[in-house]
């Protein structure tokens, strides 16, 4: 297996580490300041600490990794023989952590292309995935950013929030700010769109939203060879049976992941959200 062009990416592409640890991708964390402490995602905080800390009503905010970070991990898989390395991270609409791996990239050891996918979660998963199995087909790193890139275009994530507070809070919602005046009337359906987190629907109750999160997904599969992955902050119950519904709903479905986000994704989404990624191959 190539090693020779590296992958690396972030904390809220949530890879599972098996994934990560067979196709040699790292991920540098982001910060989680939950009161006064700094934690970073995926080492020091949870995804259920997050979720307990904001039903009791804990500032919670996030922040980007250094530059200083970014270098170091860049460091690394060059001294571990990397001749170039592919750094792929979640919308820059959404966070800075690519303006600092941007500014990392310019004194790097060795050549770094540094890549907003416009995603983030398993989105951005995909894509890191795509960059990998090139290399591991003996890809160059234009071919890698190549591969990235075609999968970022080709994606879609779609998710649905028990409440829009928490994104406001955040300034997160861009365009869905529309809905504050009657947030608490509709349940929203949002998407992900040009790295940006956009209103897609309203619908009026829980149920008939993840219902409506199910066609819109099944619509988009179609029939073609497509990845899946079901997203969840504290509501696993809800996330298994979405997933096992599109298990036998999408004939070309070729995996499907279930994971629950990490601490970064879920302060800005809160308990209750269901999320569903769909990426053609």
């Amino acid at each position: 297996m190539s090693r020779h062009v590296a992958i690396v990416t972030d904390s809220t592409a949530y890879l599972p580490p098996p994934t990560m640890e067979r196709h040699g991708i790292i991920a540098v964390p982001l910060t989680v300041v939950l009161g006064d402490q700094a934690l970073e995602e995926g080492t020091e905080i949870s995804a259920r600490s997050l979720a307990l800390a904001l039903q009791k009503r804990r500032p919670v905010t996030t922040s980007r990794p250094s530059p200083e970070v970014f270098a170091e991990a860049y460091r690394v898989r060059a001294e571990a023989g990397a001749t170039g390395i592919v750094s792929l991270h979640l919308s820059g609409e959404i966070s800075g952590t690519y303006d600092s791996a941007v500014l990392a990239a310019k004194d790097a050891p060795v050549p770094v292309r540094v890549v907003d996918t416009g995603m983030v979660a398993m989105a951005l998963g995909f894509c890191a995935l795509a960059a990998a199995e090139t290399v591991e087909g003996g890809g160059t790193l234009d071919e890698a950013v190549a591969a990235a890139e075609k999968r970022a275009a080709g994606t879609s994530a779609y998710f649905y929030v028990d409440t829009l507070d928490y994104l406001r809070r955040g300034g997160r919602i861009g365009a869905a700010q529309a809905l504050l005046g009657s947030a608490l009337a509709v349940k929203p359906l949002l998407q992900l769109d040009g790295g940006r987190i956009e209103l897609l629907e309203k619908v009026r109750t829980a149920s008939k939203a993840i219902a409506r999160l199910e066609e819109i997904v099944v619509d988009r599969a179609g029939t073609s060879s497509v990845d899946i992955a079901v997203h969840h902050l504290a509501a696993p119950e809800r996330a298994a049976a979405l997933a096992e519904r599109l298990r036998e709903r999408v004939p070309g479905l070729v995996d499907l992941h279930v994971s629950e986000v990490g601490a970064v994704i879920g302060a800005h989404t809160g308990p209750g959200l269901l999320g569903a990624v769909v990426s053609p191959r």
